[in-house]
C-alpha cells in the first residue's frame, strides 16, 4: 500500500515499508550515549564508595543510603517526566532532563558533608529521570517496524559500557578522589545538546498533537515511503496516570509494575554489593573491580544474543528463556565452592540477565499507546527505581547480620524466579505497530 493509495493511514504503518537508514544510526549512537550516561551515574560511586565513606566518616549504612540517593530523587521524578513526556514531547524532555541533570551533578561535587550530597543526589535523580524515562520509548517511535526490537536491545548495550566507564573512571581517577569522579559524571550533561541536534521528534507524538505537518517532515528525513500520508492515532488523554488502569490495560499495568520492582530488585541487589561480596569468598579490592569489569563484557554478548532472537521468536519467549537461564545461574554462583565456579556462575547469570533486560527494556515501551507510552514507562521505571533503593540498604543489613555470600545471594536468585513467573501472562508485541 502506498501513501497515494490510502490517503490516511494509521501512524504505526508509516514504519512498516520504512527502511534502516543512516539517519537511525545517528539517532541510535545519541540516544546510546545517554544510556550510557544513565548507568554510568547509577554506578559511578559504587565503585569509589571506599573513599566516600572515608572522607565523609559514614558507615556501609550511610554509604548505602548516598549510593541509593539518585534513585531516590527519580522515584517521584519519572512520574513527573513521563507524563511531561506525553504532553510537551520526547525531545525537549530529553534535552532540559540532561542538561538540568549536569549543573546539579556538578554541584554536588563540592558537597562539603553527607546530608548535602544526599540533598544533591537526590536533586540531580529528580533531573536525570526524564531522559532516564524516555530514552527507549523515544527510540522505539523513531524505528522501523521490522527492526524495532533488534535496534533497541542494541540500544541496551549502553549500560554495561556505562558500567565499565565507571570501573575505569574508578581505577584511573579513583585516587584523586570521589569528587573528581562525580565532576567526570557532571560533563556528561553536555550530550543533552547532541540529542537536540541529531534526534528529531517522535512523529507518533506529532500526529497524536494534531501536527501533520512536522510528522510528515520527521518521517521523510526518516525515509518512509509513506510519509506524505495524513495519519491517525489512537484517540486518548496524553499522559493521564489513572489511564493506566482503566480498561483492558489495567491487568498489564499491575502485572509491568510488580516485573519491574522483582526484576530489578534481584539485578541491583547483586550489583550495588558485587565487590563487597566478592571480597567476602577472598578477593582484593582490586580484583573484584576486575571480577566486575568481566561481568559486564559478558552482558555484550548476552545482549547481543537477545537481539538475533527477539525477531525470530518473539519477546516473550526470548525473555522467558534468558530469565530462566540468569536464575540457574545466579545458583551456580552462590554455591560454587572454587574461584572457577565463582567466575563462570556470575558469567551466566551476567550474559543470560542483561539479555533478558534488554528484550524487557524493549518489550515495557510497547505496551501502551502514544498518548500513554511515556507515562506507562514512566511509572514501570518508578517501580525499578523503588527497588533500586530498597535493594542496597536490604542487601546492606543482609551483610551487617552476617547472613553470608551464599544465603544473601539465594535471596537476590529468588527475585528473578518471580519475573519469569510474572512475565507469562503479557502481551506478546513482536511485529506489531505501536498504535
Amino acid at each position: 500500500m502506498t501513501a497515494i493509495d490510502s490517503g490516511t493511514m494509521p501512524i504505526g504503518q508509516a514504519f512498516d515499508r520504512m527502511p534502516f537508514t543512516r539517519r537511525h544510526v545517528l539517532i541510535a549512537l545519541a540516544l546510546f550515549i545517554a544510556f550510557v550516561i544513565e548507568s554510568w551515574e547509577q554506578l559511578a560511586l559504587v565503585y569509589v564508595s571506599g573513599d566516600l565513606g572515608a572522607e565523609l566518616g559514614i558507615d556501609e549504612a550511610g554509604v548505602g543510603v548516598v549510593l541509593s540517593a539518585v534513585a531516590f530523587g527519580m522515584i517521584p521524578g519519572v512520574l513527573v517526566w513521563g507524563p511531561v513526556a506525553d504532553r510537551l514531547g520526547r525531545r525537549p524532555t530529553a534535552f532540559w532532563s540532561l542538561l538540568a541533570y549536569g549543573i546539579v551533578a556538578l554541584a554536588s561535587a563540592f558537597a562539603p558533608n553527607a546530608a548535602v550530597l544526599v540533598g544533591l543526589r537526590v536533586a540531580s535523580g529528580l533531573a536525570l529521570a526524564g531522559v532516564y524515562t524516555i530514552t527507549f520509548p523515544f527510540f522505539l517511535e523513531l524505528l522501523p517496524t521490522r527492526h524495532r526490537g533488534r535496534a533497541a536491545v542494541y540500544l541496551s548495550i549502553g549500560w554495561p559500557i556505562g558500567m565499565l566507564a565507571a570501573i575505569g573512571a574508578s581505577v584511573t581517577l579513583g585516587d584523586l578522589g570521589w569528587h573528581v569522579v562525580v565532576i567526570a559524571s557532571a560533563a556528561a550533561g553536555l550530550w543533552a545538546f547532541a540529542i537536540r541536534a541529531w534526534v528529531p521528534e517522535s512523529p507518533y507524538w506529532l500526529a497524536g498533537q494534531g501536527r501533520q505537518e512536522e510528522a510528515r517532515a520527521v518521517l521523510r528525513t526518516l525515509g518512509s515511503p509513506d510519509a506524505e500520508a495524513t495519519f491517525t492515532v489512537a484517540r486518548g488523554r496524553a499522559g493521564r496516570p489513572l489511564d493506566l488502569f482503566k480498561g483492558g490495560l489495567a491487568r498489564i499495568t499491575v502485572v509491568m509494575l510488580a516485573l519491574n520492582f522483582v526484576f530489578n530488585w534481584g539485578y541491583w541487589g547483586l550489583q550495588t554489593w558485587l565487590p563487597t561480596l566478592l571480597q567476602e569468598k577472598g578477593l582484593t579490592l582490586s580484583a573484584s573491580l576486575g571480577f566486575a569489569a568481566l561481568s559486564a563484557l559478558m552482558m555484550i554478548p548476552g545482549y547481543v544474543s537477545a537481539s538475533l532472537l527477539t525477531g525470530r521468536f518473539g519477546r516473550k519467549k526470548v525473555f522467558l528463556m534468558y530469565v530462566v537461564a540468569a536464575a540457574l545461574g545466579g545458583l551456580w554462583f552462590a554455591t560454587a565452592e572454587s574461584m572457577t565456579g565463582l567466575y563462570l556462575g556470575n558469567f551466566v547469570l551476567s550474559f543470560f540477565s542483561l539479555g533478558a533486560w534488554g528484550v524487557w527494556n524493549t518489550w515495557n515501551g510497547e505496551f501502551y499507546p502514544t498518548a500513554l507510552r511515556g507515562t506507562g514507562y514512566s511509572w514501570a521505571t518508578a517501580a525499578q527505581l523503588v527497588a533500586t533503593t530498597v535493594a542496597p540498604s536490604a542487601v546492606g543489613a543482609l551483610l551487617a547480620n552476617a547472613t553470608g555470600f551464599t544465603a544473601t545471594m539465594l535471596i537476590i536468585n529468588a527475585f528473578m524466579v518471580v519475573t519469569a513467573l510474572l512475565a507469562v501472562p503479557l502481551p506478546e508485541t513482536e511485529g506489531r505497530e505501536l498504535e
